[in-house]
C-alpha cells in the first residue's frame, strides 16, 4: 500500500536533511515542502503554454481571459478546438500559442495524449508523450511531472533557478550542465527525491533575495 503523499514528502525531506550536509541548513530554514499533485492536467499544460516568455502578471491576465472562454468551467479540449483562432488571439495569445494550445487539445481529443492515464506511466514515457505537443519542451514536461503528477524523482536540469541555486550552494565555478547536476545529485544522495531537493533549492534563492 502506497503511503499518503504527505508522508512521502516527509520521508523525502528527512532523507535529504540526513544525507546532504549542504541542503540540510536550507531545509531547516525553509517551510515544509508543499508539493501537491492534482489531476487538472489539461489546465496545467495549457496554462504552461500561455505563460511562456511572459511576466507572472501578464500570464495571469491572459489565463483569466482564456478561462472565461469556457463559461463556468475551464475550457475543455473539445471547446478549444471549436474556438476560432481570432477568438483565442483576442484574449492575448500569440499566433504561435494559439497553434500550440490547439495542438495540445487535438492530442488529447484524438488520444495521442491520454491524460487520464498519465499517472500510470513512468516518467520517460510521459516526457515523450507530452513533448510531442507543439510548444511543450523538456522544462515544461519536468514542471508537469513535479507540480501536477507529484513525481518526487525528477531533476529539472533545464531550470535556470535550480542551476543558479546549485551553483551557489555547492560552490561550483559555473552554471552546471545537466551531467554536472546529475553528479551533484548522486553525490549527495538525492536519488528518488530529486524533485524535493529542487524545491528546496528554489527556496534557497528566495532566502538569498530576502537577505
Amino acid at each position: 500500500m502506497t503511503a499518503p503523499f504527505s508522508a512521502q514528502l516527509a520521508d523525502a525531506t528527512a532523507h535529504l536533511r540526513k544525507h546532504d550536509p549542504v541542503l540540510a541548513p536550507v531545509i531547516e530554514r525553509s517551510p515544509a515542502c508543499n508539493l501537491q499533485p492534482h489531476s487538472d492536467y489539461f489546465r496545467a499544460l495549457s496554462g504552461s503554454i500561455i505563460g511562456q516568455q511572459l511576466s507572472v502578471k501578464a500570464a495571469a491576465t491572459i489565463r483569466a481571459r482564456f478561462t472565461a472562454l469556457g463559461g463556468k468551467t475551464y475550457p475543455t479540449p473539445e471547446q478549444v478546438l471549436g474556438f476560432e483562432s481570432d477568438a483565442l488571439r483576442e484574449v492575448g495569445l500569440s499566433r504561435a500559442k494559439v497553434t500550440y494550445i490547439k495542438d495540445l487539445a487535438q492530442h488529447v481529443v484524438d488520444g495521442r495524449l491520454d491524460i487520464e492515464h498519465l499517472p500510470e506511466l513512468p516518467n520517460e514515457e510521459i516526457l515523450t508523450e507530452v513533448t510531442d505537443v507543439k510548444g511543450i519542451g523538456e522544462w515544461t514536461a519536468h514542471m508537469f511531472l513535479i507540480f501536477s503528477l507529484g513525481r518526487l524523482d525528477v531533476l529539472p536540469t533545464g531550470d535556470l533557478g535550480v542551476r543558479k541555486g546549485m551553483q551557489a550552494l555547492y560552490e561550483l565555478p559555473e552554471l552546471p550542465a545537466p551531467l554536472k547536476m546529475q553528479q551533484v545529485a548522486e553525490r549527495n544522495n538525492w536519488t528518488g527525491y530529486e524533485s524535493v531537493a529542487a524545491w528546496y533549492i528554489w527556496r534557497s534563492l528566495d532566502m538569498t533575495v530576502a537577505i
